[in-house]
């Protein structure tokens, strides 16, 4: 099986460090020459496609595509890969698009629990490019999309352990905000899924329990046996614009229909279970 990536990120490199055997070729695609090099351990061909450059060679690759991995975000305006390569997509012989998405498309419920039928109508900035996203690669690729809506995505290198150790944690508390997260184990295993069961849809992709920031950091802090870092109001945080946005909603997400549907046993389906074996692999250390 001929697979194609648009976007060789942290989730899409985990899955082919744990799945590349299961495909005869892998080409996919990188923002720099630096990545693209780094790449070469993966026995991944990479690319360049980005606003600088893009390689006349991914049309002739999609067209010898059977399976198809987006983890490209949406522009401003437009989804990138659509905006450049969607006569081709719709025309191609690619049995399965799999859009890796995110469960921000959901508008706020109050720390309710949702699940895939929860509404995605409206929204702006990103939300709404992301909404639009999906519903494009939904119809370029009719009946043959895969939508995964990821949670927060931790792992290796990147999780409050090695914040903290950083010095770059911060609990910083809203009232009532929860969010759910993912390992990216747990990713690379849900899409390895999506590919065996050929099924178009969408499906949330995170943990079980859906939990205050705060707590999380506190958590790790007692790992490492040292003193969290204190309380920070929301209201009163020094944070970006972007950062900012992540707290306007707050949901418990559902998983009901990734397991039953996909088959997924999550390895980690706490932030405590996460955390707990990247403090046992040395992260943080």
């Amino acid at each position: 099986m001929n697979l194609f990536i648009f976007g060789l990120g942290y989730s899409s490199c985990r899955f082919l460090d744990r799945f590349a055997a299961s495909f005869t070729n892998i080409v996919g695609t990188v923002r720099s020459d630096t990545a693209r090099h780094a790449l070469r351990a993966l026995g991944c061909e990479a690319l360049l496609f980005g606003p600088e450059q893009t390689d006349p060679a991914i049309a002739s690759h999609l067209a010898k595509a059977d399976l198809l991995l987006v983890s490209v975000p949406p522009g401003a305006s437009a989804d990138p890969v659509l905006a450049a390569f969607a006569a081709p997509i719709a025309e191609s012989r690619i049995r399965r698009v799999i859009y890796l998405s995110t469960v921000g498309v959901y508008g706020d419920h109050g720390g309710n629990w949702i699940d895939e039928t929860a509404s995605v109508v409206g929204g702006q900035g990103r939300r709404k490019a992301r909404i639009e996203a999906e519903a494009a690669w939904s119809k370029v690729a009719a009946g043959r999309t895969t939508i995964l809506r990821l949670a927060g995505i931790y792992g290796p290198r990147r999780n409050a352990l090695i914040n903290l150790k950083a010095g770059t944690a911060h609990r910083i508390v809203k009232p009532g905000q929860v969010f759910n997260r993912i390992h990216v184990d747990d990713v690379a295993t849900s899409i390895a899924a999506a590919v065996a069961s050929d099924k178009a849809g969408t499906w949330n992709i995170c943990d079980d329990e859906p939990a205050p920031p705060q707590d999380v950091v506190a958590f790790a802090a007692e790992l490492m046996g040292i003193a969290p870092p204190p309380e920070i109001d929301f209201v009163a945080a020094d944070m970006s614009e972007m950062a900012r946005s992540f707290y306007q909603t707050s949901n418990r997400i559902s998983s009901a229909r990734m397991k039953r549907d996909l088959k997924v046993q999550l390895a980690y389906p706490t932030y405590r279970d996460g955390l707990t074996a990247l403090w046992a692999a040395g992260e943080g250390r």
